[in-house]
């Protein structure tokens, strides 16, 4: 008799694109979400460090109450007036620099994006677009153009658009030594205005690589120069992540023209927001913008709750000490094990490089992708990313304990 796991999988080759993978390599049948740990329908119990959309737990109660106690009341567009919306938006604006007053809300990060594309071109009249090498911006055909993780990756073209920059990851690992400024600065000079760039403020699909000090600034002060805004992509890292601040950018000092956010800004439910200044939400000259579930009251009462829990609980404090812990954790554990080249990042979002070679900097490609086999056997879950697939990604709940983290170096130095 044919497995209920075969039965999955035979019907989801069936109806599902291939194009739509697996995570974790050997399927898992997950049925259960509760906080930081997922389970499978075996019974055995996961330990998630990699999904940073369940922001404050998979199914967390007061989220899931928030929802349900809105949806039996009222679920409708936002062309009605109703509190929901303009306490929501009102309080996420007060998380961000006073200028950034006016926002958008949407679906996902690919919508936000987009949106964000079509302010910057609309307000300076520009279209030429820059992103770092290895970004991923979201799944829409734009943003796939504007992705080098997709375009250079499989099925892509390999090479950009025309109206697409593509400026050097600023990786003070494995590109010690450059001038990541000056890279960036030439390769804007090989063509006239831009709308705007387009830059997570810490580099995810690239490498969980923390921008250098001072980068950000200089790319918003050469974006300038060439009629451009700065477009901050929050989307991974923002919410507290960092633990220092709400916002990653907020370390730098810099405040960016737009703010996209989404992921974790709705614990799971689908949720994106775009925040700008009044100048600049308002250059779409007369043209309506609508979006038929952006900022619905159900949405809005969830995204309301993940915020209850942040402060309530103040998990960005948790953030700080528990990433600290986890940081200085594989530091000591690159003392013993040479596989760890570079161990990188802030708060609840950090990144191990493996290498074959310390002085060579040779990637581990399938050393990392085994780890990950054997992490997943231990009941750990993560993922590899980076421009050679070898970076261990490491962006868990916020809700994760002392004890998970203990328990996870423990395991990680057992797997190594």
């Amino acid at each position: 008799m044919m497995s209920d796991i075969s039965k999955l999988i035979e019907a989801r080759n069936r109806h599902i694109s291939k194009a739509m993978s697996i995570a974790h390599g050997s399927p898992l049948h997950i049925v259960k979400g509760e906080m930081q740990y997922l389970y499978s329908s075996d019974g055995s119990k996961y330990l998630d460090l990699v999904n940073n959309v369940s922001h404050v737990g998979h199914c967390n109660p007061v989220v899931v109450n928030a929802g349900q106690r809105q949806m039996a009341i009222l679920n409708t567009n936002s062309r009605y007036l109703f509190e929901g919306l303009t306490d929501y938006i009102s309080r996420l604006a007060d998380t961000l620099p006073a200028d950034l007053s006016v926002g958008f809300l949407l679906n996902s990060g690919s919508e936000a994006n987009e949106l964000a594309i079509r302010l910057a071109r609309a307000y300076t009249g520009n279209h030429d677009i820059a992103v770092i090498e290895g970004a991923y911006h979201g799944h829409t055909g734009m943003l796939i153009e504007l992705s080098p993780y997709k375009f250079r990756g499989p099925g892509g073209k390999g090479h950009p658009e025309p109206w697409v920059r593509v400026l050097p990851i600023p990786d003070s690992y494995r590109r010690a030594g450059n001038d990541f400024l000056l890279e960036a600065e030439m390769t804007f000079d090989r063509g006239g205005n831009v709308a705007g760039v387009l830059v997570e403020t810490m580099l995810s699909c690239a490498g969980q690589i923390p921008l250098p000090t001072g980068y950000l600034q200089g790319l918003q002060d050469m974006t300038k120069r060439k009629g451009g805004l700065l477009i901050a992509d929050e989307v991974q890292v923002g919410f507290g992540r960092v633990g220092t601040h709400m916002w990653a950018f907020e370390e730098t000092g810099v405040v960016p023209d737009i703010v996209v956010m989404g992921k974790p800004i709705g614990n799971g439910h689908p949720m994106a927001a775009v925040f700008t200044t009044a100048e600049i939400a308002s250059s779409f000259r007369g043209m309506e913008f609508f979006s038929t579930f952006g900022g619905n009251p159900v949405s809005c009462a969830i995204g309301m709750a993940v915020m209850d829990v942040l402060e309530e609980e103040e998990l960005l404090s948790k953030a700080l000490k528990h990433g600290s812990q986890f940081k200085n954790g594989l530091d000591e554990l690159m003392k013993t094990h040479d596989i760890i080249g570079d161990v990188r990042g802030r708060g609840l979002f950090l990144g191990i490089e493996l290498v074959k070679n310390r002085e060579t900097l040779d990637p581990a490609i399938q050393e990392a992708s085994d780890f990950v086999d054997n992490m997943r056997d231990l009941g750990v879950l993560l993922s590899t990313d980076g421009p050679m697939h070898n970076v261990i990604k490491i962006k868990p709940p916020m809700v994760i304990s002392q004890q998970d983290i203990d328990d996870t170096l423990a395991k990680i130095d057992l797997s190594l």
